[in-house]
């Protein structure tokens, strides 16, 4: 696996990777109707890409044709210039292999903040709290009217991975 910075290229293989990692890794805290409204496959890929550019964000590949080079997006992850953790999601098929604490821990090594915030998901808040980060609030988003929990989390960028 490689971590690089993003290109603009990586832009329709991570909205494909959003959806079909939400539609699966989280199914088993939100109900359909909450994940066709987070991920609706209808990503605004111009925002998205402005959005990735002005963040720092990061592409976990993998090499998937050494004789080509042909590399498969496995993960990504992109923070704002005051620690805000904004997007970090892992291919369904990578899960558990130490992407996302990867992409993480790299952002919070080159962020000059003094904390780190994120807005998690329930599938994400046991990640996060390992890495030490805590629940400031719980809160409900709407999404296309639907409402979804998830956890303001904060972690001072002095504490320990």
């Amino acid at each position: 696996m490689e971590i690089r910075a993003y290109r603009q290229e990586d832009i329709k293989e991570i909205a494909e990777l959003f959806y079909n990692t939400v539609h699966t890794v989280n199914a088993a805290d939100y109900t359909e109707k909450q994940l066709d409204a987070w991920a609706d496959g209808n990503i605004d890929l111009a925002a998205w890409d402005r959005s990735f550019q002005e963040h720092m964000t990061l592409v976990a590949v993998m090499t998937s044709d050494k004789e080509n080079g042909t590399e498969q997006i496995v993960g990504f992850a992109d923070m704002d210039n005051t620690g805000y953790l904004d997007r970090l999601y892992v291919h369904r098929d990578f899960q558990r292999y130490g992407i996302a604490s990867e992409l993480c821990s790299r952002l919070e090594q080159a962020a000059e903040v003094e904390e780190f915030t994120t807005h998690a998901s329930i599938t994400a808040k046991t990640f996060f709290e390992k890495r030490g980060y805590r629940v400031v609030q719980e809160q409900q988003v709407e999404r296309q009217g639907i409402l979804l929990v998830n956890y303001v989390m904060k972690k001072g960028a002095d504490d320990s991975c």
